[in-house]
């Protein structure tokens, strides 16, 4: 693709004067007789000279000759000179500035282009000695000048960028140098200035972009992951090592982080077009398989700041054609609500889908059908991330339009849910508004009671019973009380573990979140989900559910009233052992190499103690509200660690450290 834009270059320059060279170095000669033969190499030492030349004018001049003699090198490395080498450096420079305008405006994007162009036209020269690394380099030097200005990316655009660029997306190397040329689309799609040249090649960008994200995990497995050591290309071990070494092990890692890149850096771009071109949503959606994928696809713990694929889900969101897709996804729905009830970062992304979703008149039916019985658990909300009063959007949505839409009538199981939440949100909501503060009162006396009562009947066994207790004092507490209705939940969350009914687990145990200030903050309900979920086989949620849970144990063990009665500040090893487990199985290459890592049931939470059920404001409180229904250790005082009396988690090396950092 790129081979055009070369031999135009090349056809140029060999009706030049064979002198011509020797005249532009006629003029710095005279400046400074060192430079007489600097371009006699090509290695990156002559551009490390040149960049840091005291002389601007000489300094600039220099860099621009070397920019524009670049890319019709023939050092291959072999005679200890190499034009990788340069590019390399180049690369460093941008990577440790790419707002610079100095060296993008003396032809270093032109040069990078034109080095691209040469090695999709030249397979022989790209393939000769180190030259293999200067297509990887060369897209990374694009990406990273243009990650901030709209000028550098202007710049690109006007070299021919995009057409090698999209070479490379389209697999003409390898996924190392696909994953370099998916950045750098990414950046020149997200600005109005270069947009219409990357929205030019939409209808070939797309779908390359969405077979990227959906086979590129496995793909990179297969093509080096599962390779033998020996048998990795030796350029993309050394790559990832920095030339550094660390063994197979630090290559896997590095592998799975830059396979997480290229699939969150392909949706990326696909938001970029999406985001500013309507009619390339029916393209997107036209493949059923990626679309139920979608919302799957994570940055993962190593780009958990990537909104990955729920970012374009909310985009596809905002059109007809895109409602219209997701809402005949029954897999993408449920995709939907295992999000909106996690712990991840992104989850008000998918509440926002949910809603969009629910807002539209032509798929509320099919919409409400399928994720009433999840949503109705989130209408406690408050605030979310950068959201308000969601929850009360939530039920607004879900009320909107009653039973029916255009004659046709709900599933059972969504008409119950419906029926309740409007008892509850409008009936009960106003019945309790008009009731007489003693009669209020009562009522929540009367809920404490059967409370204690079901604490009781836990605590001997009888779950059932217990159950209907908890029930009944959350048909009495009033809605008011969200403290008391949290700790019921969560109550009810246990009750329904006990029983190994982890649907109905999820659901109380989301409801005691939604209750919490701030959202998701209850850790015991936390940690009752994140077993709940991991009976349903949902290692993702689990595994966030868990480490929610660990950053706020350990931050409320560090409080100084805790540390002053000795709050032990270790993370429970039970807890350690789940999240060992969950990441064992949630790493990326995890569904294309599944190993068991099956845990055994002693999975217990340890007690957390007299003051660890609630917000930091209710302490004074706790006592009353601790939830006396973990049979386990109910008779032990304060904290232990486990049943066995081992302390230390078996999270280990980098599994820990990105633990460490998450919390």
């Amino acid at each position: 693709m790129g081979s055009t834009l070369y031999q135009m270059e090349l056809n140029t320059r060999s009706k030049q004067s064979s002198n011509s060279k020797g005249k532009a170095m006629a003029r710095i000669v005279e400046e400074e007789e060192e430079a007489e033969d600097f371009f006699s190499s090509s290695g990156c030492g002559c551009f490390l000279c040149a960049i840091k030349q005291p002389d601007a004018r000489l300094r600039l001049a220099s860099l621009a000759d070397f920019f524009r003699e670049l890319p019709y090198c023939e050092d291959d490395g072999s005679n200890g000179q190499s034009c990788a080498a340069a590019v390399g450096a180049v690369w460093r420079a941008a990577m440790a500035a790419p707002d610079d305008p100095e060296l993008p405006s003396l032809g270093a994007i032109r040069c990078m282009s034109l080095l691209l162009a040469r090695a999709l036209a030249d397979a022989a020269w790209c393939g000769r000695g180190d030259n293999v690394y200067v297509p990887y380099y060369a897209a990374h030097v694009i990406g990273s000048y243009t990650i901030r200005s709209s000028a550098h990316a202007e710049l690109a655009v006007a070299a021919g960028a995009v057409r090698p660029l999209m070479a490379l997306l389209g697999g003409a190397m390898t996924w190392v140098e696909r994953r370099a040329a998916a950045r750098a689309l990414g950046h020149l799609a997200s600005y109005d200035a270069t947009f219409p040249a990357v929205a030019r090649h939409a209808a070939e960008a797309v779908p390359l972009a969405v077979r990227v994200a959906s086979t590129c995990i496995a793909d990179v497995y297969a093509s080096f992951v599962a390779l033998a050591p020996i048998r990795r290309p030796e350029y993309q071990r050394d790559l990832m090592s920095c030339g550094l070494g660390g063994g197979a092990d630090a290559e896997d890692r590095k592998a799975e982080e830059w396979a997480s890149q290229l699939q969150c850096w392909s949706l990326y771009f696909l938001s970029c077009l999406a985001s500013r071109d309507l009619s390339s949503h029916a393209m997107i959606c036209q493949d059923a398989v990626f679309l139920r994928e979608l919302s799957r696809m994570w940055g993962g713990l190593a780009n958990g700041d990537s909104p990955a694929g729920v970012g374009l889900l909310r985009l596809l969101c905002r059109s007809p054609v895109g409602r219209a897709a997701i809402a005949a996804c029954r897999d993408a729905l449920s995709s939907l609500c295992d999000l909106a009830r996690s712990s991840d970062d992104w989850q008000y992304m998918a509440v926002d889908c949910l809603l969009l979703l629910l807002d539209d008149g032509d798929t509320w039916h099919a919409v409400a059908d399928a994720t009433a019985a999840c949503l109705v658990d989130l209408v406690d909300l408050r605030h979310l991330g950068p959201r308000r009063r969601l929850g009360d959007a939530i039920a607004t949505a879900l009320l909107r339009d009653g039973d029916h839409v255009g004659g046709r009538e709900l599933g059972v199981e969504a008409k119950e849910t419906i029926g309740k939440l409007r008892e509850l949100k409008l009936e009960r909501k106003e019945t309790e508004e008009a009731m007489p503060r003693d009669e209020l009162l009562k009522r929540e006396i009367l809920a404490k009671e059967k409370k204690r009562q079901g604490n009781d009947s836990f605590l001997h066994g009888d779950f059932d019973k217990a159950i209907d207790l908890y029930t009944e004092a959350l048909e009495l507490c009033p809605l008011s009380r969200r403290r008391e209705r949290l700790v019921l939940h969560s109550n009810l969350a246990q009750c329904r573990l006990a029983r190994r009914e982890a649907d109905a687990a999820v659901s109380d145990a989301t409801r005691a979140l939604a209750l919490a200030r701030p959202a998701n903050a209850h850790a015991r309900s936390l940690w009752r989900r994140a077993q709940a979920y991991d009976m349903k086989a949902m290692a993702r949620e689990s595994l966030l559910d868990c480490l929610a849970f660990a950053g706020a144990w350990l931050d409320r063990r560090r409080h100084p009233r805790r540390a002053a009665r000795g709050a032990n500040p270790k993370l429970p090893y039970c807890v350690a052992r789940m999240i060992s487990k969950q990441m064992s199985v949630t790493g990326l290459f995890a569904g294309v190499s599944m190993k068991g890592n099956m845990v055994g049931g002693d999975d217990c939470m340890p007690r957390c103690g007299e003051n660890d059920d609630g917000d930091d404001e209710d302490d004074e409180d706790d006592r009353e509200d601790d939830d006396e229904s973990e049979e386990e250790f109910a008779d032990n005082a304060g904290l232990k660690i486990c049943k066995s009396g081992r302390e230390l988690p078996i999270v280990t090396g980098d599994a820990w450290r990105r633990l460490a950092r998450m919390t």
